[in-house]
């Protein structure tokens, strides 16, 4: 073979090349510049020819690689150029970009945050636990014997229900009460703590009752824990959230692992309509039993506790009469909280 007319062939192929395609681009890469390519065969047949002519031969063919790699660079630029100047309008940088939603808080996120931060200002801290749950965690601690009516309260979403004494019953939380007992058995007093989080319960929805809600329970366990610390608690905490000028009253109630229990109202007014008093959590003094069954002496401890719901709260504050309305994912009812 004569490299030499080789090498001039190639470059005059190279010279009349019209690269007007992608396809026609990539098989001239592939004929000439690939690894496999004329161009990389040449440096091959180098090693075989005479040494006074390597010299010579060597320059011809870099001068050819040189040419091809131009010529494949330039086609290639000239193609991306022709893509961007066929380009829709609707493509052009220039225009304003589309709006682009920033997304916003949902609203129990905005009164769960504010709800955490009025009982920090209080000197509480944040508890939390599994939301499946055991049958002594979620009742027989807290004062709930089997077949004891009190257990007819919350109807529950049982995971496993045993057909024995329901000891290994495992059900979804129906309150974050037995985070309160997880942190007694866990912690020595003082105790002073929240326990946040989302609970379920087996009830039809409508719109003030949800199968799932959010709740926030508070605990105290020290000595010398009186009834007045717990309504004073219960008095700023609802100022703090709601302003000096929230109206509110209090009131005896039941719970079985509270005594003695009350519960807590606040003045609900509601445009063009007559206001109404909306209960907003119920609390007491932690019963005997309950410090007992996590191995506080109860002659040596006292304390309190409160839970309340996150979505009558935010019902309240923003002013929405369903409950519903809050787990439809409207965005045209998100977009308004931020």
């Amino acid at each position: 073979m004569d490299v030499n007319q080789h090498i001039q062939d190639l470059t005059a192929q190279v010279k009349a090349v019209s690269l007007v395609t992608n396809d026609e681009l990539e098989a001239f890469r592939l004929q000439f510049l690939a690894r496999k390519g004329a161009v990389q065969d040449l440096f091959g047949l180098l090693g075989k020819a005479e040494p006074e002519q390597r010299k010579e031969l060597g320059k011809l063919i870099n001068d050819l690689r040189d040419l091809a790699t131009t010529a494949y660079e330039s086609a290639k630029e000239a193609l991306e150029a022709k893509t961007v100047s066929h380009r829709k309008a609707t493509d052009d940088a220039g225009l304003a970009a589309l709006p682009f939603p920033a997304g916003s808080l949902h609203p129990i996120t905005l009164v769960m945050e504010e709800i955490k931060q009025a009982f920090f200002r209080m000197g509480f801290t944040v508890a939390n636990g599994p939301e499946l749950e055991d049958d002594f965690h979620n009742f027989t601690a807290l004062n709930f014997p089997p077949e004891h009516p009190a257990r007819d309260m919350q109807d529950t979403f049982f995971v496993h229900k045993s057909t024995g004494k329901g000891d290994d019953d495992l059900v979804l939380r129906t309150h974050t009460s037995p985070v309160q007992i997880r942190l007694m058995k866990q912690a020595k007093p003082p105790i002073r703590a929240i326990m946040p989080g989302k609970v379920y319960r087996n009830e039809s929805i409508t719109y003030k009752s949800y199968c799932q809600f959010h709740q926030v329970e508070a605990l105290y366990v020290n000595k010398g824990v009186s009834l007045a610390e717990l309504k004073e608690t219960l008095i700023t905490f609802v100022q703090l959230l709601f302003g000096d000028d929230v109206k509110y009253r209090i009131r005896p109630s039941f719970f079985p692992f509270t005594e003695p229990s009350l519960e807590m109202d606040i003045w609900w007014e509601k445009p063009g309509s007559d206001g109404r008093w909306m209960e907003i959590l119920g609390a007491g003094m932690v019963d005997p039993n309950v410090l007992e069954a996590v191995g506080i002496d109860s002659e040596v401890f006292t304390g309190f506790a409160l839970g309340l719901g996150v979505e009558r709260m935010a019902l309240r504050k923003y002013g929405i009469d369903d409950i519903r309305i809050l787990y439809d994912n409207d965005l045209r009812f998100l977009e308004q909280f931020d």
